[in-house]
């Protein structure tokens, strides 16, 4: 009967397929899994194109890595991207499996047995670590759990980062992802109460005692990692107090050849010397913003009321020396330490890729080892020796770098490398060795009792999501635990 149901979720997919189709799987549903599944539709014709995703929830960071204070990125996401990616999945040739987890569900041996081609483009969903003593205290959190936390991820529903026992954070890195959770700490939450921010991020935020947030960076001004719009954003939120050390801002002359041969990074310093120099603003509860160089975490410090919550960092001061080969600036420790005392650390130092099962992967980059997106088995080996049909994109081909858009390209990359396969026999033969594709994987799932969710299932999510927030005056309320977007799912 499961076998039945799933079967006729999805039956419009396999009306209109000829009958030895190039049958391709597409493990992943952010933007580097769009973008590939919409190439290969317009390189191949015949092919049917399956994405499978373990969330009920399509689109990857474009869901759960926006900031929600970014209307205007929001309003371009969903006016394009979503709508781009949605028209996509809703192709005859093209289906979305969401609920189905790669390792637990079906491992990556079955997959390449039922597919002619498997593209991995799951992206990263672990975090890197710094390696120092006191990074397990509570209080503790990465990055990307702060932010599926406030955007709605189910992962991370249950959270509850502590906003009550200091009015001080510490963000750790000085890059785009560290300025969204800055601007999510300090930016009023009547402004907030507006987007489509978690409910019960916002009611944590409400009750917070934060006021003061330091961002540290283990380089100075000139290496910062933000962009000038980001950083603007965060220096434009009302009555903000910004701080920073004017020492901070000399330049040596081997800054001055940074500044000299990129615009951004120019741009980005001559924001932060303004602010140095704005009016500072004092009274009672002024929420401060503290942009920390030349600092590198040394240790964390524990409480000493509260056994094993973190309660500071102690840095080390650094400066900077040129890397002999690279021509680039790194911190070196001094040996000079101050400590910070807070109440919150937030780690935005970088996500990591996971490995699965049967995947080649290269533990220190973080990434799958591939040759413009076809998977190597040995990379010692000459010559290299190609994992036949398997292949990469995104944040697990390249590491955790660019721009949403940056998919786009790397997504043209490994189909062209697909395409050349094809070409030059270097894949199973359709018409020699058809695969059962999108019908195999569904009977097997059938047969494990996973519940598979459709595109369309997507869409009632998606609806009830838009209905909620109608009645809070928002775009939309995100429904955040597994039970709830399973049970609009399925109605």
């Amino acid at each position: 009967m499961a076998l039945f149901r799933a079967k006729n979720l999805f039956s419009r997919s396999f009306s209109s397929l000829s009958s030895k189709p190039l049958r391709v799987c597409v493990v992943g549903s952010g933007p580097a899994g769009f973008y590939t599944a919409e190439k290969m539709l317009k390189a191949h014709q015949g092919a049917e194109i399956d994405i499978v995703d373990r969330l009920p929830t399509p689109f990857g960071l474009v869901r759960s890595g926006v900031a929600p204070d970014h209307p205007e990125t929001k309003d371009y996401f969903q006016q394009i991207v979503v709508n781009q990616f949605s028209r996509v999945a809703q192709n005859d040739r093209c289906c979305f499996i969401g609920n189905v987890t790669l390792g637990s569900s079906i491992s990556l041996s079955e997959l390449r047995e039922l597919y002619h081609v498997v593209v991995l483009t799951y992206g990263a969903e672990s975090d890197r670590i710094l390696g120092v003593p006191g990074e397990g205290f509570s209080g503790i959190h990465s990055a990307r759990e702060f932010v599926w936390w406030y955007n709605g991820h189910p992962d991370c529903k249950n959270l509850d980062p502590d906003f009550k026992s200091s009015d001080t954070a510490v963000i750790l890195g000085q890059g785009n992802v560290a300025l969204d959770i800055a601007r999510i700490l300090l930016r009023p939450t009547m402004e907030l109460a507006k987007t489509d921010i978690a409910s019960q991020a916002l009611t944590a935020l409400e009750e917070s005692s934060i006021r003061k947030v330091y961002l540290v960076g283990r380089r100075g001004p000139v290496q910062a990692a933000c962009t000038a719009k980001e950083l603007r954003e965060i220096l434009g939120i009302k009555d903000l107090n910004v701080f920073i050390q004017e020492s901070d801002l000399l330049k040596t002359p081997a800054d001055e050849e940074e500044l000299k041969n990129n615009r951004i990074q120019r741009r980005v310093y001559e924001l932060l010397s303004k602010a140095a120099l704005g009016p500072s603003l004092s009274s009672s509860g002024q929420r401060e913003l503290h942009f920390v160089f030349f600092r590198k975490p040394d240790r964390f410090l524990s409480s000493s009321d509260r056994m094993g919550h973190v309660a500071g960092v102690r840095c080390e001061k650094t400066i900077l020396k040129e890397s002999i080969g690279s021509g680039k600036q790194i911190a070196v420790g001094t040996g000079q330490f101050e400590d910070l005392e807070c109440g919150m650390v937030l780690k935005s130092i970088g996500y990591k890729s996971v490995p699965i099962d049967g995947l080649p992967f290269d533990h220190p980059k973080g990434i799958v080892p591939n040759i413009q997106g076809r998977v190597l088995s040995n990379t010692t080996e000459n010559p290299t020796v190609l994992e036949e049909g398997l292949y990469v994109c995104g944040w697990l081909k390249r590491g955790p770098t660019g721009i949403i858009a940056t998919n786009l390209y790397c997504a043209e990359e490994t189909v062209a490398s697909i395409s050349e396969d094809l070409e030059q026999g270097l894949l199973v033969s359709t018409s020699s060795m058809p695969k059962s594709g999108r019908e195999g994987l569904l009977q097997l799932l059938a047969e494990r009792n996973v519940r598979v969710l459709s595109f369309s299932n997507w869409e009632k999510i998606d609806s009830e999501e838009k209905r909620l927030g109608s009645l809070r005056n928002k775009p939309r309320e995100k429904l955040t635990t597994w039970e709830e977007l399973l049970k609009v799912a399925m109605e």
